[in-house]
């Protein structure tokens, strides 16, 4: 006999029933092949082997018999408990069948199945105690062969299982079994649910539709929405053919459900239909004289944006007297610049100029693409875009819209609201934009559309490539003070509660809150600051003081606190942010080095730009110590540490090389940088200075910080063009090709040696 079936054992027929290992069983004796096996049992163990419709598995079980009992019919039974699987070998004795059989112990290794089991233990409201009894067994193989304790486990699939020696594909079968009776008692739960959810839905539905009936027929009441007055609401809106049979088809849908779930849906959907402005409009007022002094009398300064506003009226003019077809010539126009600039006020000028009704929608932080096109009614809560509540708002279908901080739109997994933008601003497309709600096409192709936007870098490329950009970069001192005196402070003299003829405010003591107290491109800090300046003066007319109050400079450190002035860095550089242009001061200084080699350190919370910049500075230095007239032996061989104040703002932006270099040059030359002196401009490693962008922004940022004299390239003159003369009068405006000239501008004279002796 094969060795591996030494083990003899009698075999225990079971007739459509099956035993897994770990199972404890009771069951009945019937018949004689049973009684035999049992007999001849080897220390009480017998292989139990199902017989499935006649024929002997090839597996079967060792099982333990623990006792023999009476069953309650009187029948004669014995308890047994599997222990482990045995594949069947050769016969020994033909007379109460013994075979040879091969006994297989599964390896003590990695829980499974467990989850599946006790979730469907937990659809049949037994999960805690099927749990701790599966928490109990340890052995994977044993783990799943308690499929057999299921009952509507087909015996079939049982034996399959059993049959199964390997342990990982045993538990596969195992956990499929599982699952199929999960799903199948889940489907069962679910449709019991929907079923029971549905009649409660219904009956109530019954008992309010009886209840409001009862309620009209004692009020003697007919429904204020009938389909005659919605009839009339849709042919007095006057929308077109194509919208108004999407509200006629809406309007027969309500008349066949009636008071039914979806009625309170198509009212809100027909209300919004007969709300929008298909076929108002205002009559535009292109004359040019009329719109000048109304820009003129909203803003001061900003001429070239005023200019091209002009220009795009009297195009708009032209067009119309000629009779010309205005579809797809219209412009975007984007106003770009600073906050507190004007942009908002110049689209309310607009529309006001042109006889228009205005609208503004904010954009910035928007994220979903359905606050442009509006939801799918098959949503619950769902709306039109923002585009038709503006128009609904507007009450015309020719508004001036507003588009502010287009800049700020984001994008996340509910789409891109740019994208959806992209039709809007179209000329030649928005007058079929369709909106998910309505489901009809919208002309906006005579809705003037302006932009609002702080910097143009973060505006996406295919929707700026639709708007033609307008700079605002600022305005100097002298329009500050005009716009003070003129607009902010009468605005905040109603604002607080006095008259006129109770406040008055020296013109230095403007120009001094605008030099000392605000350093920024707009005017918002200076009507903040004007604003506390009235609110001292109101709080002594409320207290009784006789007389009106006269604010001077002097006054205004009482009111106003310490002025915000900055205090010179080492080298003094300009830049261009979201609020403008802006002074950038660097600093420099040197240190041993730890160890061998140069070490350059660079802090402010610098970007890849900037910090490239301060490497190429650095070895630039290093590079002409001759020519500069220092040591190699102070230059090399330390540690240089370059740090930008207000570290909390991130830095980046290629304009800062020669800054950097004017610094690390004083460090190393003893030389201090002139405090008169702003620069900018990047830096190559053979000492020619590059051009760089927003020079008109820098220059007024200059000029607002109080200094005189500005290094810039010598390829951006040009753009001197575009700065105002003002300015221009009161800088000294460098433009320079090489480092070396910018040192000689930016550094003090180096000190006489007999200065330095006697120091």
């Amino acid at each position: 006999m094969d060795r591996e079936f030494s083990t003899q054992l009698p075999v225990l027929p079971l007739d459509d029933a099956v035993l897994l290992p770990g199972m404890s069983v009771t069951f009945p004796v019937l018949e004689q092949e049973q009684l035999a096996a049992l007999e001849r049992a080897v220390d009480g163990r017998v292989v139990a082997v199902p017989r499935i419709d006649g024929a002997f598995a090839a597996i079967g079980v060792v099982i333990d018999i623990t006792g023999q009992i009476t069953l309650p019919d009187g029948t004669q039974g014995i308890a047994v408990e599997a222990r482990h699987r045995a594949e069947l070998g050769p016969a020994v004795v033909g007379d109460g069948l013994v075979v040879g059989v091969r006994e297989i112990h599964d390896p003590l290794e990695v829980q499974e199945y467990r989850a599946v089991v006790e979730e469907v233990a937990g659809l049949r409201g037994d999960a805690g105690r099927v749990a701790a009894f599966l928490r109990t067994i340890t052995q994977p193989g044993r783990l799943a062969d308690t499929i057999g304790y299921a009952p509507d486990v087909s015996p079939a699939v049982k034996a399959e299982i059993l049959a199964t020696t390997d342990v990982v594909e045993r538990l596969r079968r195992a956990v499929a079994a599982q699952r199929d009776r999960l799903a199948e008692m889940g489907l069962r739960k679910k449709i019991r649910e929907d079923v029971t959810e549905g009649l409660e839905r219904d009956q109530k539905e019954a008992i309010l539709r009886r209840q409001m009936d009862a309620i009209r027929r004692e009020l003697d009441d007919d429904d204020p929405s009938s389909s005659e007055d919605w009839r009339a609401r849709i042919e007095a809106s006057g929308m077109p053919d194509h919208a108004r049979k999407e509200a006629e088809r809406e309007l027969a849908r309500l008349e066949r459900q009636g008071e039914g779930p979806e009625a309170g849906m198509i009212r809100t959907y027909l209300e919004w239909m007969v709300s929008l402005p298909w076929d108002t409009r205002s009559d535009d007022r292109l004359e040019l004289p009329e719109a000048q002094r109304v820009l003129d009398e909203d803003h001061a300064g900003l001429e070239k944006v005023k200019e091209r506003i002009l220009e795009y009226l009297a195009v708009r003019k032209l067009r119309r007297e000629r009779e010309l077809d205005d579809s797809g010539s219209g412009v975007i126009l984007a106003l770009v610049g600073p906050p507190g600039v004007g942009k908002t006020s110049l689209g309310e000028s607009v529309a006001r100029a042109m006889g228009r009704e205005f609208v503004r929608i904010s954009l910035g932080g928007i994220r979903d693409e359905a606050e442009i096109r509006g939801h799918r009614r098959t949503y619950i809560g769902a709306l039109p875009g923002r585009l038709v509540r503006a128009l609904r708002d507007a009450g015309t279908r020719n508004p001036v819209i507003l588009l502010d901080e287009v800049d700020k739109v984001g994008s996340d997994w509910r789409g891109d609201p740019s994208s959806a933008l992209l039709e809007v601003l179209d000329p030649a497309q928005n007058h079929t934009f369709r909106d998910h709600y309505l489901d009809v096409e919208l002309d906006l192709s005579e809705v003037l559309f302006l932009a609002t936007a702080n910097v143009v870098d973060t505006i996406p490329g295919p929707l700026l490539d639709r708007m033609e950009v307008i700079t605002l970069d600022g305005y100097t001192e002298e329009e500050k003070l005009a716009i003070a005196r003129d607009y902010l402070l009468p605005r905040q003299v109603e604002r607080n509660g006095l008259r006129e003829d109770e406040i008055t405010v020296d013109e230095d003591a403007l120009r001094q809150i605008i030099a000392d107290y605000t350093r920024e491109a707009g005017v918002r800090s200076l009507e903040r600051e004007l604003g506390k300046v009235v609110r001292k003066a109101a709080t002594r007319v409320a207290g009784g003081e006789d007389g009106p109050v006269h604010v001077t400079a002097d006054d205004l450190r009482t009111a106003l606190g310490r002025p915000r002035t900055a205090v010179p860095g080492v080298a003094t550089g300009l830049a261009v942010t979201g609020t403008g242009g802006d002074v950038l001061f660097v600093e420099a200084t040197a240190m041993p080095a730890e160890g061998a080699g140069d070490r350059l350190v660079l802090t402010g919370q610098l970007g890849d730009v900037m910090r490239e910049s301060g490497r190429i500075a650095l070895s630039w230095l290093r590079a002409n110590t001759d020519a500069l007239g220092l040591h190699r032996a102070d230059v090399g061989g330390r540690e240089v540490h370059l740090h930008v104040p207000a570290g909390a703002i991130p830095k980046d932006g290629p304009s800062a090389g020669i800054t950097m270099v004017t610094a690390l040059a004083s460090l190393f030359s003893g030389r201090a940088v002139k405090p008169s002196v702003g620069m900018t401009g990047e830096v190559t490693l053979q000492g020619r200075v590059l051009p760089i962008g927003g020079v008109k922004q820098k220059l007024l940022a200059a000029h607002r910080a109080g200094l005189t004299d500005v290094i810039i390239p010598e390829r951006n003159r040009g753009d001197l063009d575009d700065v105002p003369q003002a300015v221009l009068d009161d800088l000294r405006v460098h433009p320079v090709l090489t480092v070396a000239e910018v040192l000689d501008l930016a550094l003090e004279p180096a000190p006489s040696h007999s200065a330095a002796t006697a120091a």
